[in-house]
């Protein structure tokens, strides 16, 4: 059965989010303290540890088992001209990360992740959003849906990411329409375009922008109208993994973007996400501040493919990996710095 039967449906589980494991999140936290460390010495990992407590429900969290989910989509509006890349380079990735030729074939294997690619009707581009809505109803249901199957009870962490040629123009559309601002304060160069190619893809942000003015502001409809299959897929299997509890890591702008028309009406979507990383979109600094997140690694990164997220999960296995394994100060017979201090004062 489709997780998203309808929009209606997609609405409901917008309103109806899961919440963390206070009880597995109190304990774990309760464990950083009486570990032989003073507290907060371990900085964010700490707080990674408890995050993922929160979220997997119990106290010592694990990574046994996470995926990788890669999602591809063609736009319409590649017809303007809006990348240094034709859309044939879509394809052409995927058939790559089925060789295990791409950065991310490497990236998830040193991450222990497994890696799924899901196309989505490659030879089928979305429509032009500059004059039409780039997906109808049933399209952008069957990409969230598709996003959602990706999404397994298994799993103990799920990364995200996307290949698409051009993709970068939907995301910026996305997030001018959901948070405001112009297309110029969104748009970057992306795969590497020149000042006059930014001016180009500016332009037709702002047409497609203008088009669907008037059209309802409802998660649903921006996504279907600005977005792509790829990035509804990845709001999707957002949405899918917080039913399940699943702790997301998101990668860069196009990721953090298909999140954009959620955060809206429910800032609290991305309370299970972590940010890999902060790429190096110029967009993607102020699209971390207003979803309220904080990257764990930048490092100048715009590949996409899910490549920051990938690397972002080694962080994550050290934290978990100090938090599981490190001794408490009794089982260590070390005093801690409470007990010391109360000694002190004796």
């Amino acid at each position: 059965m489709s997780a998203f039967a309808s929009p209606a449906a997609f609405d409901a589980a917008l309103a109806d989010l899961a919440m963390p494991d206070a009880a597995a999140a109190a304990a774990a936290r309760a464990r950083q303290d009486d570990l032989t460390k003073p507290p907060g010495s371990l900085g964010r990992l700490e707080d990674i540890a408890v995050f993922m407590a929160g979220w997997q429900g119990r106290e010592r969290p694990v990574i046994a088992r996470g995926r990788t989910a890669i999602f591809a989509g063609n736009h319409g509006f590649m017809v303007h001209g809006v990348s240094a890349f034709p859309t044939s380079v879509t394809a052409g990735m995927v058939a790559n990360f089925a060789a295990g030729g791409a950065a991310i074939n490497a990236l998830a294997g040193v991450a222990g992740l497994e890696l799924m690619v899901v196309p989505l009707d490659l030879d089928r581009p979305t429509a032009d959003f500059t004059c039409a809505p780039a997906m109808t109803e049933a399209e952008c249901l069957a990409a969230l849906n598709a996003g959602a199957a990706v999404v397994t009870p298994d799993l103990d962490i799920l990364t995200l990411g996307e290949m698409g040629i051009g993709n970068t123009t939907a995301a910026a559309a996305l997030c001018a329409r959901s948070l405001g601002g112009g297309a110029a304060e969104w748009a970057g160069p992306g795969t590497g375009l020149d000042a006059a190619g930014v001016a180009r893809k500016v332009a037709v942000i702002a047409r497609a922008l203008a088009f669907h003015a008037d059209a309802p502001h409802t998660p649903f409809e921006t996504l279907r109208r600005l977005g792509g299959r790829e990035i509804a897929a990845m709001a999707g299997a957002v949405l899918r993994a917080r039913a399940l509890r699943i702790p997301v890591v998101l990668d860069g702008f196009i990721t953090c973007a298909a999140l954009a028309p959620l955060a809206v009406v429910a800032p609290g979507i991305v309370d299970h996400c972590l940010a890999g990383h902060c790429s190096a979109e110029p967009g993607h600094v102020r699209l971390l501040a207003r979803l309220g997140l904080v990257p764990l690694l930048n490092l100048g990164m715009r590949l996409g493919e899910g490549s920051g997220a990938a690397v972002a999960v080694g962080v994550i296995r050290a934290a978990l990996a100090a938090h599981d394994q490190m001794a408490t100060f009794a089982q260590a017979g070390v005093a801690s710095g409470v007990a010391a201090g109360a000694e002190g004062q004796a």
